[in-house]
C-alpha cells in the first residue's frame, strides 16, 4: 500500500511516535471522517472529545493532549502546522512537463526560462522574463516588463499588468488582477480628470493572493505587499497601499489607498479600512470592522455591534442619534452636582 508509516511520517514532520510505529497509513482526512487507513490532527482542547471518538488510524497531537489519546498518535509541536506538511506528503503537486503551448503569444523580447511551463492561450509582452520551474496556466496575460520569479504559479485566468514584479514561489489564483490603476481622480470644475498612475505592483516571495482579489498600481509609487504574506479571495487593495511581512487577510476586506499595513497581522473577512492610515505590526482586526483611524499598538480591536433582534436594533438606532445631547445634559449635572458638593457644609 502506498502511504507513509507512523515512523516515517515522525521523521518527515519531527514528532515523536506513539502506539504502532510501523502501521502505514494511505492518507489524511477529518476527525470526523476519517478511517482507520487515514490520519488527523486535534488543534487542541475543543477537539479532544471529537478525538476519541475519531476511528481515524493515528492523530497529531501535542504532547500535554498526548496522555489522553488512546490511538496510535504522533507528538508534534504544532499539529495544525504538522497536518498541513502531512496533507502535501500524501498529496504533492502534479509533476509538470515544462514547455509552451503553441497557443500561447510571446514577445520576442521576452524571456521565458526553459524549465518553466507556459499553458494554452497564455500572453507574454514586450521584455517580460518568466523565472524558473515556474507554471503559468490557460489564459494569463503578463504585461509588458512583468517579472516573474521562480517557482511561481498563475493559475488559469490571471492578469499581470505592465511593470509588476513577483518574487520566488508566488502563488496566484484565478481572476486575481495585479497592477490595475487605481481609483485616482482629480475634480477638475465640473468633471472628474482621471490621475495617471504609473507606479507598478512588488508582490515579495512566498506571497500567495486569492481568486478575484485586485492589487492596484501606485500612482507614482509602487503598491508592495512584502514577503509571506497571505491574501484569501475577494480583497481590494488600493494603490500604493504597503501589506507587512507574513500579514493574513480574510476575504471580502478593502485597503484604501496609502494605508500601511504592518508586518504579522490578521485583518479579519470584510474588515474596512480607509486611506493614509498606518497600523501597527501584529495588530489583529477582527471581521467586518470599521478602521477609521490608525492603530498604533499590537493588540485586537473590533468595531462590529453585535446581533440583535431586528425591533432592538431598530431602538437603539434610534438612541443613537441622541447620544451628543445625552452627552452635553450629563456634562452640565455633573457640573452642577460638583458646585452644590463645593457648596454643601
Amino acid at each position: 500500500m502506498p502511504g507513509y508509516t507512523l515512523a516515517e511520517l515522525g521523521a518527515c514532520l519531527g514528532g515523536s511516535p506513539v502506539g504502532d510505529a510501523g502501521h502505514r497509513y494511505s492518507g489524511v482526512a477529518s476527525l470526523e471522517h476519517a478511517t482507520p487507513e487515514q490520519i488527523s490532527f486535534v488543534a487542541g482542547e475543543r477537539h479532544l472529545a471529537a478525538a476519541q471518538c475519531s476511528r481515524a488510524g493515528a492523530l497529531l497531537v501535542s504532547s500535554h493532549l498526548s496522555p489522553r489519546i488512546g490511538q496510535p498518535h504522533l507528538v508534534v509541536a504544532n499539529p495544525h502546522a504538522a497536518f498541513a506538511r502531512a496533507v502535501g506528503l500524501f498529496h504533492p503537486e502534479p509533476e509538470v512537463t515544462p514547455g509552451i503551448h503553441p497557443t500561447a503569444d510571446i514577445a520576442v523580447s521576452a524571456q521565458v526560462a526553459a524549465d518553466a511551463w507556459i499553458g494554452p492561450n497564455v500572453q507574454i509582452g514586450e521584455n517580460a522574463r518568466i523565472g524558473a520551474r515556474s507554471r503559468i496556466g490557460a489564459g494569463c496575460s503578463i504585461g509588458a516588463h512583468g517579472l516573474i520569479g521562480d517557482d511561481c504559479l498563475l493559475h488559469p485566468n490571471v492578469t499581470l499588468y505592465a511593470n509588476c514584479r513577483l518574487g520566488h514561489r508566488v502563488i496566484l489564483h484565478s481572476g486575481s488582477v495585479i497592477g490595475s490603476d487605481g481609483f485616482g481622480l482629480a475634480w477638475d470644475d465640473d468633471h472628474w480628470l482621471k490621475v495617471p498612475h504609473i507606479g507598478g505592483v512588488v508582490i515579495e516571495d512566498d506571497v500567495e493572493i486569492g481568486a478575484n482579489t485586485t492589487v492596484d498600481r501606485g500612482a507614482l509609487d509602487d503598491t508592495l505587499i512584502e514577503r509571506g504574506a497571505k491574501l484569501d479571495n475577494l480583497i481590494q487593495v488600493a494603490h500604493n497601499v504597503r501589506i507587512g511581512a507574513h500579514t493574513a487577510i480574510a476575504a471580502c476586506a478593502a485597503i484604501a489607498g496609502s494605508t500601511r499595513i504592518g508586518a504579522h497581522c490578521q485583518i479579519g473577512g470584510a474588515a474596512m479600512i480607509i486611506g493614509h492610515l498606518e497600523i501597527a505590526d501584529r495588530a489583529i482586526v477582527s471581521a467586518g470592522t470599521f478602521v477609521g483611524k490608525s492603530i498604533r499598538e499590537a493588540g485586537t480591536y473590533t468595531s462590529v455591534q453585535p446581533l440583535m433582534p431586528h425591533a432592538d436594533w431598530k431602538r437603539n438606532a434610534a438612541q443613537l442619534r441622541h447620544l451628543d445631547e445625552l452627552h452635553r445634559r450629563i456634562k452640565e449635572l455633573e457640573k452642577k452636582l460638583s458646585e452644590l458638593e463645593r457648596k454643601s457644609p
